[in-house]
């Protein structure tokens, strides 16, 4: 999500505040909707997208979200995907209101929508692909629950590419809508029943485990509730289960699966003596996890092993990742004779690479970013929290190891992770390229600075909080830290 307020119209002013974390580890635009015009934070004069950003389109319910935006949504999304369209939503209070809202969008511009209910996003990812000509799911993902949003599909499943979605914004903030006479509106229809088709594919995909595993599973009161139990338990996995209702107050937790929030996990893995918890965001797009000692498996460790997963399986493929992800990625690459390939962050953009690669005849065997968001080419090329809770399941059986023991083969280096509060991004990225010129300067999304010790970092805008982040690696901590110092001194 890009962040939008009125203050990134204002003259910047040199104030700057930090939030740090560290993580030891293998390893704009908040919108008030007057329309106005933005041109982002970095320096390109390309054409950006001003509502949608990394993950669509997200804003407080009843202030920046509202029935009439979303509807205007969906009317400009009828103007250049014509056909038959599916809807469906996750478990907010909001979501009722916002997806007849855009239904109603839909179908005055003529385009038949197929509601299919409460359902996590890569299920209906997976639907579209295989039925519609498009999709529109009304979440805001990891968001409070205050927040609501939209995310639009495309028929291939992925979300919509830039150019389309700049496309749809050029239609939504000029209101060159087609409201069609009443013979040629849309027509309406439910099919809560296709679900099944998302999670009987991921059973199919992953054989039924040889020995059964005891897994804890935490939906987070969202619409993993009725998927992730029943894909586990499908594969051969007896399943105990917390915040299992769906509940859009999020009464156990809030949506963002925190390690702070997943402590009642911890303690279930370890009460019920599973190999492992998992536990979704609030459109099950991501999962993270628990191991078997009950301690958080950050997620850069997560992507590392499933990456290791799948290279072992397929030696001399292509992972794609974004410049975010832990160097981890290319150690482990290159063990397994293959290469990373690095994009901007977002599953958009990793998905559309894949994809890109796959038609140039290049074995892509994995992909997706160090927080949860892992894609596997041979199911789907999207986010898919189901599927990585399955493929972690198979891991573990296929491997005869708990998961406390398969994190200690993987490299060690050390991940620092920052938060910048200021109100001109666009003069610190300036700041930061000028002051590591003679070094190697990554630019594909924000600026990533590549030593040649191994150390890098990258500071780059939030696309859905309203702050910059800053990543630091280094194979140790003090190397790490000194190398963060040494930014935080030039940008400020």
């Amino acid at each position: 999500m890009n962040i939008f307020h009125p203050r990134d119209l204002a003259t910047p002013t040199s104030k700057i505040k930090f939030e740090s974390t560290v993580v030891i580890q293998i390893s704009k635009n908040r919108f008030t909707f007057h329309f106005i015009s933005y041109t982002g934070t970095m320096a390109s004069e390309k054409a950006e997208k001003k509502l949608f950003g990394t993950n669509g389109a997200r804003g407080v319910t009843g202030k920046d979200m509202t029935p009439d935006l979303v509807m205007r949504i969906g009317l400009s999304l009828s103007k250049i995907r014509k056909g038959k369209i599916a809807v469906g939503m996750d478990t907010r209070t909001s979501g009722p209101s916002l997806k007849s809202a855009i239904k109603a969008g839909l179908l005055a511009g003529g385009c038949d929508v197929v509601d299919l209910g409460i359902l996590p996003t890569p299920a209906l990812q997976y639907i579209v692909k295989l039925h519609f000509d498009a999709g529109a799911m009304i979440t805001a993902s990891h968001n409070p629950p205050e927040y609501n949003g939209v995310k639009i599909i495309d028929s291939d499943g992925t979300e919509f590419s830039d150019e389309d979605t700049i496309k749809l914004e050029g239609i939504l903030f000029s209101g060159d809508y087609e409201l069609k006479e009443w013979t040629g509106v849309g027509k309406e229809s439910c099919a809560n029943e296709m679900l099944d088709e998302y999670t009987d594919a991921i059973c199919s995909r992953i054989e039924k485990l040889e020995k059964p595993l005891t897994v804890a599973v935490d939906p987070g009161s969202g619409p993993a509730c009725l998927t992730t139990e029943k894909i586990l338990t499908g594969i051969g996995c007896r399943v105990h289960t917390i915040n299992g209702q769906m509940d859009g107050f999020f009464p156990g937790r809030m949506p963002e699966p925190s390690p702070e929030g997943l402590k009642p996990l911890a303690e279930l893995v370890l009460a019920t003596n599973s190999a492992f918890g998992v536990a979704h965001d609030g459109d099950a797009d991501r999962a993270v996890f628990i191991d078997d000692k009950g301690e958080y498996l950050e997620e850069n460790e997560e992507f590392a092993l499933m990456q290791k997963y799948a290279c072992r399986n397929n030696p001399g493929g292509v992972v794609v990742t974004p410049v975010s992800t832990s160097k981890v990625a290319e150690i482990i690459a290159a063990e397994y004779n293959c290469r990373v390939e690095y994009t901007r962050v977002g599953s958009i953009s990793v998905a559309r690479k894949m994809i890109e690669l796959a038609e140039k005849g290049e074995n892509v065997v994995f992909g997706g970013e160090g927080n949860g968001g892992l894609i596997f080419p041979g199911h789907q090329h999207c986010r898919d929290g189901g599927m990585t809770a399955a493929a972690m399941a198979s891991l573990i059986s296929t491997e005869g190891r708990p998961l406390s023991e398969l994190r200690k083969d993987l490299p060690k280096l050390v991940m620092l992770k920052d938060k910048i509060f200021s109100d001109n991004h666009t003069e610190i990225l300036n700041k930061a390229t000028k002051s590591f010129s003679g070094e190697e300067i990554d630019l594909t999304d924000g600026v990533r600075i590549n030593r040649k010790d191994g150390r890098w970092a990258l500071l780059r805008p939030s696309g859905t909080e309203p702050f910059m982040r800053l990543y630091v690696e280094a194979p140790e901590k003090d190397a790490a830290e000194s190398f963060r110092e040494e930014i935080l001194k030039s940008i400020n």
